[in-house]
C-alpha cells in the first residue's frame, strides 16, 4: 500500500510539473511572442527576455501560482529557463 502511495505521489508529481511548466511558457509567450520559450537555452544570453521583463514576468508569476517571490531570488539567472523558474517557485512555495 505504501508503495502504492509513493507511486502516486510521483505521478502526481510529475503532473503537476507539466502543469507548471505549461503555464509558464504561456506566460512567457503572452509576455514575448515573438520567441519559443519551450526550448531548453538560457532566455538571456538568446536575447528573448531582460531585466524590464522580469518585473512583468514575477508579477505574473506570483498571481498565477499565488506565490511571493523573495525579492532576493529576482535575479536574472533565476528566470534564465523554464526549469530555473519552476525551481524558484518551488523555493519561494516553501518560504511561505
Amino acid at each position: 500500500m505504501v508503495l502504492k502511495q509513493k507511486t502516486c505521489m510521483t505521478m502526481y508529481s510529475r503532473i503537476n510539473k507539466l502543469v507548471m511548466r505549461e503555464q509558464i511558457i504561456k506566460i512567457l509567450n503572452d509576455l514575448r511572442p515573438e520567441f519559443d520559450f519551450s526550448q531548453d537555452i538560457d532566455f538571456f544570453e538568446e536575447g528573448m527576455l531582460d531585466s524590464f521583463d522580469v518585473v512583468n514576468l514575477v508579477n505574473e508569476l506570483e498571481s498565477t501560482f499565488f506565490v511571493s517571490i523573495d525579492g532576493m531570488d529576482i535575479l536574472p539567472e533565476n528566470f534564465s529557463s523554464v526549469n530555473r523558474i519552476i525551481a524558484l517557485l518551488n523555493k519561494n512555495r516553501l518560504k511561505q
